[in-house]
C-alpha cells in the first residue's frame, strides 16, 4: 500500500463558524488522536484529501508543524447531499504496529447453474494488519456453490501478514435457493375454487 503525502495545518479555531471557513477554502477540517497523546486539530487539503480516501484504509503521511506522522482514516462525516467531506478523525499508527480495520469482501466466479441467490451476511471483513501493509480488499472464489452453501470467515484466504479479528465460525456468505413468485392468474384460479 502506497503512501499518500499530505500537508496538514494546526488550526486553533473551533465550532460551525470556523468550519465553514475552512471548507469555504476547499479545506477539510481533522482531528488525529491515538497512542495516548492529546488530539491535534488540523486543516487538510480538500481535493488531495478526497482523491486520497478513495483507497480503502489509505495511508496517510501528514507533514504537521514540521514532523511527518503516519496515520489512517477511523471516521469520515460527508455532506449527505453532495457528498463533500465534512470532518474526518484520523488515527495516528506507526510502522510495525498492528492495527484492526475493515476490508471489503469481493466474489469471483458464478454459482452453481439454477435460480440461487448469493447473500452477503458481511460485506466487510475485520482483519489485523500491519499498519503499512493493509490490504485494500480480499477475494473468495464462488464458483459452482449450490444452496446452502456458505463461506466463513476462516475460509476466506487472507494476505500474507494478516489475521482475521472476528469470529472465525462467522458467516460472510450464504447461497439461497430463489423462491418463485405465483402468478397472479394462478393465483386467483386458486382463491376462486376455494
Amino acid at each position: 500500500m502506497a503512501e499518500v503525502k499530505l500537508a496538514a495545518e494546526t488550526r486553533t479555531e473551533f465550532g460551525k463558524g470556523a468550519a465553514r471557513r475552512i471548507r469555504r477554502d476547499s479545506k477539510v477540517p481533522a482531528v488525529v488522536y491515538g497512542h495516548g497523546v492529546d488530539p491535534v486539530h488540523i486543516t487538510l487539503p480538500g481535493h488531495e484529501l478526497q482523491l486520497a480516501l478513495r483507497t480503502p484504509n489509505v495511508l496517510l503521511s501528514l507533514e504537521i508543524d514540521g514532523k511527518t506522522q503516519l496515520a489512517i482514516p477511523k471516521a469520515v462525516q460527508r455532506d449527505a447531499i453532495k457528498g463533500f467531506l465534512d470532518h474526518v478523525d484520523l488515527l495516528l499508527v506507526k510502522r510495525g504496529e498492528k492495527v484492526n480495520v475493515e476490508v471489503f469482501v469481493h466474489t469471483e466466479g458464478d454459482l452453481a447453474p439454477g435460480a440461487y441467490l448469493l447473500e452477503h451476511v458481511l460485506s466487510t471483513l475485520t482483519v489485523e494488519a500491519e499498519a503499512t501493509h493493509i490490504p485494500e480488499s480480499v477475494t473468495v472464489s464462488i464458483e459452482g456453490l449450490e444452496a446452502g452453501a456458505s463461506i466463513l470467515a476462516k475460509d476466506i484466504p487472507l494476505p500474507k501478514g494478516t489475521t482475521l479479528a472476528i469470529d472465525e465460525d462467522a458467516v460472510v456468505l450464504q447461497v439461497l435457493a430463489a423462491q418463485a413468485e405465483e402468478a397472479p392468474a394462478e393465483a386467483e384460479a386458486e382463491a376462486t375454487e376455494a
